[in-house]
């Protein structure tokens, strides 16, 4: 049985500009579900469409997601103003398991939006913490000063990558990874970005014996397991994700950081 989660209507309370074209919209918790780092919503905008937003801030009474402006519908979200209202389903999905070893976080891009909660509850439990913060350029990167404030300076790490070398290092996210995999002992690795970024960091990892967290975007439509739209091998992003760990990424290799699909369900290559 389907268990279907009713729309609730929501009020804008706080919208941050990160950068040229991505948003933070935040809204009061209410009667919503407290939702798990990784999770997503179906986010309804009134005569536009509905699209999935992962969560990207979670506390007792406040809620957040992080829009980067792509098409039609984020164009919508990004001109919302506070007191807008906008419809919502969820949480949904699974999220990620916290580890309490040394861990490795890897953002790329609009990636490090459901990996900030992660960032807070594993400050909490993880013995050290690495993260990897990437993006196309410095004015592109998010969450710089948020990540920093949370990290325990004695133990964790940020490391700041950029394709560009605009800040920090100069180069791509998996390259700087795999090289840390090869220096150092990790007990589990949580990512979310560009596809390719991932098998590649996966790839390493399974190499080294180490654990992997990923989260997964897809074409998706209902949000709860019914259309089929966001399907990866045997697995439904929306029901059995977007979370998948390296039991399953293992079964979607010919898939993963491979190819994706069209709204159409056209195989759309990503050219690994």
């Amino acid at each position: 049985m389907i268990e279907v989660d009713c729309l609730k209507v929501v009020e804008v309370k706080k919208i941050v500009e990160e950068t040229y074209d991505v948003k933070s919209i935040f809204f009061d918790r209410k009667d919503l579900k407290k939702p798990k780092a990784g999770q997503f919503f179906m986010i309804w905008i009134p005569d536009v469409d509905e699209i999935p937003m992962s969560v990207s801030f979670i506390s007792e009474n406040e809620l957040g997601i992080t829009v980067k402006k792509v098409g039609d519908a984020t164009a919508a979200l990004h001109g919302l103003t506070v007191g807008d209202r906008i419809g919502i389903r969820g949480p949904l999905g699974n999220g990620f398991s916290l580890s309490n070893g040394n861990v490795l976080i890897v953002g790329g891009g609009i990636g490090i939006a459901p990996l900030y909660p992660l960032i807070v509850e594993l400050s909490r439990v993880s013995d050290s913490i690495t993260v990897i913060l990437a993006a196309r350029t410095s004015k592109m990167l998010l969450f710089v000063d948020r990540i920093s404030n949370i990290l325990n300076n004695n133990r964790d790490s940020l490391m700041i990558v950029t394709d560009d070398g605009s800040a920090g290092l100069k180069g791509l996210a998996s390259d700087i990874a795999v090289k840390l995999l090869e220096e150092r002992k990790f007990d589990c690795i949580y990512m979310c970005g560009p596809e390719v970024m991932m098998r590649k960091i996966f790839d390493k990892a399974e190499e080294r014996g180490v654990e992997v967290q990923a989260c997964l975007e897809r074409y998706m439509k209902c949000g709860m397991g019914l259309c089929g739209s966001c399907c990866i091998g045997e697995y439904l992003v929306c029901k059995d994700g977007p979370v998948f760990n390296s039991e399953m990424l293992r079964r979607i290799r010919d898939e993963f950081g491979v190819f994706k699909r069209s709204s159409s369900g056209l195989p759309i290559n990503f050219n690994i």
